[in-house]
């Protein structure tokens, strides 16, 4: 097997059946039968390998998860229903009560209510470390401190934080660093190259592609995966065989999505810098990035998420929304239609406007998922949409 990504996100497959299958088929099936007693109490007992339930294990999820350990250079995987689902498995698979989390403070909403909601009422506390202030980490380490938890391109501040460091702090610490590679995808980065323990997906977004299914990604090395494994299997957080054969067909035109989705980022970040109604752009390709160096040298392109603040605050960033005739307006992210929302009034309207303020969501922040469409369509429904704003407000203040 060839080593290249596009080969091998197109060419790893389970065996074939007696039916000589050129495409993997659905499994739909809910369980699966033995030959005999001696098979099935053999499997119960984890002496031979085989599928038991689909809730454990399935052709399907497992062809899926064979094919992201690959591209991700993971020992093992577990796919999940959501890439919420991921989250939450993991630090609940991995945590005990009274271990602590040092994450990064600039975490998508879901992730950020996981921390300080749900996992208190186990015992399990965290600590936020600034993005822009990494010498300060080493200060924020505690005894009971067992996982360092980042993103890194984060959502939807686009920071990036630097892997070689992390993994270098992490391994000093004896720290499990987990990164949630959602935005980079592995054909962008590999965070397990730089000494990440686990990396986690919303196969949902980029994965997927085309905003079809559900799913989540968990994959890492094979030790800590027995632990988030034994969590799963008991607490049912499983993907489904159907939602496992769509993200797997579409890891085949990962690569070539992904070009295009850069391709069309890096020129709308740079038709953005240059508009009078911008005050500033975020895209980790854009030299004016303040992590531009660290971006360049861990990722091979910027990513597909370009964000800006729209002069006018709430209101104008809500009539920018508005106004715009083509891209869509949905929770989702990572489609090969292009998406806008305002994170301070949706994906993270439940932090509160100080914790906004402490991971770069100001109150006129766009986030765009550029799509696939002709770049000059994509440029031409912003621009109108940011002139039709900008009538607005201007009739407002007169």
């Amino acid at each position: 097997m060839s080593n290249h990504f596009e080969t091998q996100s197109i060419r790893t497959q389970l065996e074939r059946s007696q039916h000589r299958e050129h495409a993997v088929p659905l499994y739909l099936t809910s369980s699966f039968v033995f030959e005999d007693a001696e098979q099935m109490r053999a499997m119960f007992a984890n002496e031979v390998e085989g599928n038991i339930y689909s809730r454990f294990s399935n052709p399907n999820t497992s062809e899926l998860i064979e094919k992201i350990c690959l591209l991700e250079g993971a020992e093992d995987g577990f796919a999940t229903a959501t890439g919420m689902s991921a989250i939450f498995t993991t630090l609940a698979g991995l945590c005990a009560s009274g271990d602590h989390i040092l994450a990064c403070r600039s975490v998508f909403g879901s992730t950020h209510s996981i921390l300080t909601k749900l996992l208190p009422k186990w015992n399990i506390s965290h600590t936020y470390a600034p993005v822009n202030d990494t010498e300060s980490w080493e200060s924020l380490v505690k005894p009971e401190t067992k996982i360092l938890f980042v993103e890194t391109p984060s959502n939807p501040a686009v920071d990036i934080l630097d892997l070689q460091w992390l993994g270098e702090f992490s391994k000093k610490h004896n720290l499990i660093l987990i990164v949630d590679n959602c935005f980079a995808t592995p054909y962008l980065q590999q965070p397990i190259q730089f000494g990440a323990d686990v990396v986690l997906h919303s196969a949902t977004k980029y994965l997927d592609g085309q905003g079809r299914v559900l799913g989540g990604i968990i994959a890492g090395r094979a030790d800590l995966m027995e632990e988030i494994r034994f969590f799963a299997r008991h607490s049912g957080p499983a993907l489904s065989p159907f939602n496992a054969w769509v993200i797997s067909k579409s890891l085949e035109t990962l690569a070539v999505r992904m070009d295009r989705h850069c391709e069309n980022a890096i020129q709308l970040a740079k038709w953005l810098e240059d508009h009078p109604d911008v005050e500033f752009v975020k895209y980790p390709f854009l030299p004016s990035h303040p992590q531009f160096k660290v971006a360049s040298r861990q990722m091979k392109r910027g990513g597909g998420i370009v964000t800006f603040v729209v002069k006018g605050g709430v209101e104008r960033g809500r009539k920018f929304l508005d106004n715009l005739k083509m891209a869509s307006l949905t929770a989702n992210l990572g489609d090969s239609r292009t998406i806008a929302t305002h994170p301070s009034s949706t994906t993270h309207s439940k932090l509160s406007e100080e914790e906004r303020q402490e991971v770069g969501i100001l109150p006129g922040l766009i986030r765009i998922s550029v799509g696939l469409e002709d770049i000059r369509d994509i440029i031409g429904d912003i621009e109108q949409a940011l002139v039709a704003s900008g009538s607005y407000i201007t009739e407002e203040v007169v």
